[in-house]
Protein backbone atom coordinates (compact mmCIF):
# COMPACT_ATOMS: atom_id res chain seq x y z
CA UNK A 1 0.00 0.00 0.00
CA UNK A 2 0.93 3.67 -0.66
CA UNK A 3 -0.07 6.28 1.52
CA UNK A 4 0.67 10.00 0.69
CA UNK A 5 0.82 12.47 3.46
CA UNK A 6 2.17 15.44 5.46
CA UNK A 7 3.32 14.40 8.23
CA UNK A 8 2.06 18.00 9.72
CA UNK A 9 -1.27 16.81 9.53
CA UNK A 10 -3.23 14.99 12.13
CA UNK A 11 -5.80 13.50 9.16
CA UNK A 12 -2.57 12.23 7.23
CA UNK A 13 -1.35 10.75 10.69
CA UNK A 14 -4.24 8.89 11.50
CA UNK A 15 -3.86 7.02 8.61
CA UNK A 16 -0.41 6.23 9.52
CA UNK A 17 -0.86 5.02 13.35
CA UNK A 18 -3.76 2.65 11.93
CA UNK A 19 -1.96 1.39 9.60
CA UNK A 20 0.94 0.96 12.14
CA UNK A 21 -1.31 -0.33 14.82
CA UNK A 22 -2.78 -3.07 12.83
CA UNK A 23 0.37 -4.01 11.18
CA UNK A 24 -0.37 -3.35 7.43
CA UNK A 25 2.95 -2.78 5.37
CA UNK A 26 2.51 0.46 3.13
CA UNK A 27 5.33 3.38 1.94
CA UNK A 28 4.57 7.00 3.03
CA UNK A 29 5.16 9.25 0.50
CA UNK A 30 5.37 12.82 2.25
CA UNK A 31 3.41 15.53 0.42
CA UNK A 32 3.68 18.85 1.79
CA UNK A 33 0.34 20.74 1.65
CA UNK A 34 2.74 24.21 2.25
CA UNK A 35 4.71 23.15 -0.42
CA UNK A 36 1.21 22.85 -2.50
CA UNK A 37 2.31 19.70 -3.76
CA UNK A 38 -1.18 18.03 -3.23
CA UNK A 39 -1.69 20.54 -6.33
CA UNK A 40 1.17 18.99 -8.78
CA UNK A 41 -0.33 16.69 -11.96
CA UNK A 42 0.92 13.48 -10.39
CA UNK A 43 -0.89 13.85 -6.89
CA UNK A 44 -4.05 14.78 -8.80
CA UNK A 45 -4.14 11.84 -10.77
CA UNK A 46 -3.86 9.80 -7.53
CA UNK A 47 -6.67 12.00 -5.76
CA UNK A 48 -8.34 14.71 -7.88
CA UNK A 49 -9.83 16.69 -4.57
CA UNK A 50 -5.89 17.88 -4.26
CA UNK A 51 -6.15 16.53 -0.45
CA UNK A 52 -4.06 14.62 1.70
CA UNK A 53 -4.07 11.66 3.00
CA UNK A 54 -4.64 9.35 0.15
CA UNK A 55 -3.55 6.05 -0.35
CA UNK A 56 -2.93 3.55 -3.58
CA UNK A 57 -4.17 -0.05 -2.23
CA UNK A 58 -1.80 -3.15 -3.02
CA UNK A 59 -4.48 -3.51 -5.68
CA UNK A 60 -4.17 -0.45 -7.32
CA UNK A 61 -7.24 1.06 -6.40
CA UNK A 62 -7.43 4.59 -4.55
CA UNK A 63 -9.24 6.09 -1.67
CA UNK A 64 -9.08 9.52 0.30
CA UNK A 65 -10.54 10.97 3.08
CA UNK A 66 -8.84 9.92 6.65
CA UNK A 67 -11.78 8.94 8.42
CA UNK A 68 -12.59 6.50 5.43
CA UNK A 69 -9.18 4.94 4.66
CA UNK A 70 -8.79 4.15 8.22
CA UNK A 71 -12.16 2.65 8.27
CA UNK A 72 -10.98 0.64 5.31
CA UNK A 73 -7.75 -0.46 6.72
CA UNK A 74 -9.49 -1.66 9.88
CA UNK A 75 -12.42 -3.55 8.58
CA UNK A 76 -12.48 -6.85 10.94
CA UNK A 77 -10.22 -5.47 13.48
CA UNK A 78 -10.60 -4.46 17.22
CA UNK A 79 -10.98 -1.00 16.03
CA UNK A 80 -14.33 -1.61 15.05
CA UNK A 81 -16.92 -2.36 17.17
CA UNK A 82 -19.01 -5.77 16.97
CA UNK A 83 -21.75 -4.76 18.66
CA UNK A 84 -23.77 -2.94 15.88
CA UNK A 85 -25.14 0.07 18.32
CA UNK A 86 -21.28 0.90 19.34
CA UNK A 87 -20.46 0.68 16.28
CA UNK A 88 -22.53 3.52 14.91
CA UNK A 89 -21.21 5.46 18.44
CA UNK A 90 -17.92 4.83 16.66
CA UNK A 91 -19.44 6.49 13.66
CA UNK A 92 -21.15 9.47 15.16
CA UNK A 93 -17.94 10.54 16.48
CA UNK A 94 -16.21 10.33 13.57
CA UNK A 95 -18.75 12.44 11.40
CA UNK A 96 -18.87 14.13 13.90
CA UNK A 97 -14.76 15.29 14.52
CA UNK A 98 -14.71 15.92 10.73
CA UNK A 99 -17.47 18.58 10.71
CA UNK A 100 -17.29 19.88 14.47
CA UNK A 101 -13.73 19.52 16.15
CA UNK A 102 -11.49 19.26 13.20
CA UNK A 103 -12.39 22.16 11.51
CA UNK A 104 -11.75 24.27 14.80
CA UNK A 105 -9.32 22.65 16.43
CA UNK A 106 -7.31 22.10 13.58
CA UNK A 107 -7.71 25.12 11.65
CA UNK A 108 -6.81 26.87 14.89
CA UNK A 109 -3.09 24.70 15.07
CA UNK A 110 -2.62 25.16 11.23
CA UNK A 111 -2.81 29.37 11.86
CA UNK A 112 -0.98 29.76 14.91
CA UNK A 113 1.37 26.61 14.34
CA UNK A 114 1.89 26.86 10.50
CA UNK A 115 0.79 30.25 9.39
CA UNK A 116 2.76 32.24 12.75
CA UNK A 117 -1.15 33.96 13.67
CA UNK A 118 -0.86 34.85 17.13
CA UNK A 119 -3.48 32.70 19.30
CA UNK A 120 -5.41 36.61 20.18
CA UNK A 121 -5.07 36.91 16.49
CA UNK A 122 -7.94 34.26 15.76
CA UNK A 123 -11.53 34.53 14.74
CA UNK A 124 -13.07 34.38 18.07
CA UNK A 125 -15.82 32.19 16.88
CA UNK A 126 -13.25 29.37 15.72
CA UNK A 127 -11.63 29.52 19.45
CA UNK A 128 -15.49 29.52 21.02
CA UNK A 129 -16.58 26.18 18.56
CA UNK A 130 -13.12 24.59 19.27
CA UNK A 131 -13.63 25.04 22.96
CA UNK A 132 -17.27 23.96 22.84
CA UNK A 133 -15.65 20.73 20.80
CA UNK A 134 -13.47 20.06 23.26
CA UNK A 135 -15.83 20.21 26.37
CA UNK A 136 -18.61 17.62 24.22
CA UNK A 137 -15.53 15.54 24.67
CA UNK A 138 -14.98 15.90 27.93
CA UNK A 139 -18.93 15.48 28.42
CA UNK A 140 -18.84 12.15 26.20
CA UNK A 141 -15.57 10.90 28.21
CA UNK A 142 -17.18 10.71 31.83
CA UNK A 143 -19.14 7.06 31.19
CA UNK A 144 -15.83 5.20 30.09
CA UNK A 145 -12.18 5.22 29.66
CA UNK A 146 -12.39 5.75 25.46
CA UNK A 147 -15.38 7.44 23.55
CA UNK A 148 -16.80 3.96 23.08
CA UNK A 149 -16.16 2.24 25.85
CA UNK A 150 -13.33 0.25 27.75
CA UNK A 151 -11.12 0.14 24.71
CA UNK A 152 -9.82 2.34 21.42
CA UNK A 153 -11.76 2.65 18.41
CA UNK A 154 -11.15 4.56 15.58
CA UNK A 155 -13.47 7.32 17.22
CA UNK A 156 -10.37 7.49 19.07
CA UNK A 157 -8.19 7.21 16.91
CA UNK A 158 -9.87 9.98 14.53
CA UNK A 159 -10.06 12.26 17.31
CA UNK A 160 -6.72 12.30 19.01
CA UNK A 161 -5.20 13.55 15.95
CA UNK A 162 -6.07 16.75 16.64
CA UNK A 163 -6.87 17.09 20.32
CA UNK A 164 -3.41 15.69 21.35
CA UNK A 165 -1.72 19.12 19.40
CA UNK A 166 -4.82 21.66 20.62
CA UNK A 167 -1.85 23.61 22.55
CA UNK A 168 -0.20 24.74 19.38
CA UNK A 169 -3.86 26.08 18.68
CA UNK A 170 -4.13 27.92 22.10
CA UNK A 171 -6.14 25.34 23.99
CA UNK A 172 -5.32 24.64 27.38
CA UNK A 173 -6.23 21.03 27.77
CA UNK A 174 -5.93 21.32 31.31
CA UNK A 175 -9.31 22.78 31.27
CA UNK A 176 -10.34 19.43 29.96
CA UNK A 177 -8.74 16.89 32.63
CA UNK A 178 -10.80 14.05 31.17
CA UNK A 179 -9.41 14.09 27.42
CA UNK A 180 -6.27 15.02 28.71
CA UNK A 181 -5.95 11.95 30.44
CA UNK A 182 -7.52 9.75 27.63
CA UNK A 183 -4.86 11.64 24.76
CA UNK A 184 -2.71 9.50 26.85
CA UNK A 185 -4.99 6.28 27.02
CA UNK A 186 -5.10 6.80 23.50
CA UNK A 187 -1.44 7.24 23.08
CA UNK A 188 -0.50 4.17 24.71
CA UNK A 189 -2.96 2.01 23.60
CA UNK A 190 -2.21 3.18 19.96
CA UNK A 191 1.49 3.10 20.72
CA UNK A 192 2.37 6.44 19.41
CA UNK A 193 4.69 8.96 21.18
Amino acid sequence: MEIYGDSISGNCLKVKWTADYLGLPYRWHEVSVLKAETRTPEFLAINPAGQVPAVVLDDGRPLAQSNAIILHLAEGSDLIPADAYDRARMLEWMFWEQYSHEPYVAVARFQVRYLGKAVAELEPRLVERGKAALQRMEDGLQASPFLVGDRATLADVALVAYTRFAHEGGFDLAAYPKVAAWVRRVEAALGIA
